[in-house]
């Protein structure tokens, strides 16, 4: 164990020295992450209205200038990361916890339970996730529990489909034979034992899960389908830009870069992570 700690740690530090990409991702969650939580203290309020600024490029007093309505744009974007940070966050954990019970007691009980749950898998992939999310999502009120809740209890299938693989090979090994031959619980089992060892296989899931769900969040508020004015997260900063692109197109250019650095951070992070829990993951 000591010396896969070790191994671990060293091919850690290897791919820090040589994927600077990393180590710019992970600065940057934690840029956006920090700014995005401490933006109250922005001395600007992201609803004020302010007819007389509108529509005014970057300047001293307006970093990232102001939208339609004379709000702070800086400001609105630091709001707005923080709802689409928070959509991706908990509607990971939401599809994690589905996926990984659904994986898991399909690969360990195996036959009737296995083909139900795999079939039920099977039909909610077949369909398209945007047609899915979007009928699902009309019959919802709009807002930010809605959005969670939608991406959340349909995304969880592909984790499901990685944990059962993972789970069908754990059951087999000699640790967990043993148990069985002990008569303990399958509980107890897939809690002990089970579990702990997909971890790896779900850690680096849930952080390519984060970025899937900034992805269809941003896809929704886009479509108007997604948080309501005057709550904004980055899709919906999208959507109202729309509306004056020739004249301001910093409006869309600022939260669409925002999307595209953010889901690529988590899953840079993602390969670090991968790195850690599996030292073969790659070799250098």
């Amino acid at each position: 164990m000591a010396m896969l700690s070790k191994r671990r740690l060293r091919q850690l530090r290897t791919e820090l020295k040589y994927n600077k990409g990393i180590i710019i991702a992970i600065g940057f969650l934690l840029v956006i992450t920090l700014l995005s939580v401490f933006a109250f203290l922005s001395p600007y309020d992201p609803d004020a209205l302010d007819m007389l600024h509108k529509l005014e490029g970057p300047s001293s007093a307006h970093w990232f200038g102001t939208d339609d309505l004379g709000r702070d744009y800086l400001t609105r974007v630091l709001f707005g990361g923080r709802i689409s940070l928070l959509v991706g966050v908990v509607s990971m954990l939401i599809s994690t916890m589905i996926g990984v019970t659904v994986g898991t007691l399909a690969g360990y009980f195996g036959g009737i339970i296995d083909n139900l749950l795999m079939r039920v898998v099977d039909i909610l992939s077949s369909i398209p996730w945007m047609v899915l999310v979007t009928v699902v999502s009309i019959f919802l009120k709009p807002g930010l529990q809605a959005i969670i809740l939608v991406i959340g209890l349909f995304t969880w299938m592909s984790v499901a489909r990685l944990v059962r693989a993972e789970t069908l090979s754990v059951k087999e090994r000699e640790y967990v034979l043993y148990a069985k031959a002990m008569d303990q619980s399958h509980i107890f089992i897939i809690l002990r034992h089970i579990i702990p060892s997909v971890l790896p296989t779900i850690i680096i899931s849930a952080t390519s899960d984060i970025a899937n769900a900034i992805m269809i969040e941003s896809s929704l508020s886009f479509l108007g389908l997604g948080v309501q004015q005057p709550m904004s997260s980055w899709g919906s900063m999208l959507n109202r830009a729309q509306s004056v692109l020739g004249k301001a197109p910093y409006m869309a250019l600022v939260p669409g870069i925002m999307i595209i650095l953010t889901v690529f951070s988590f899953n840079k992070l993602g390969d670090l992570i991968r790195v850690f829990v599996e030292p073969k993951a790659i070799e250098k």
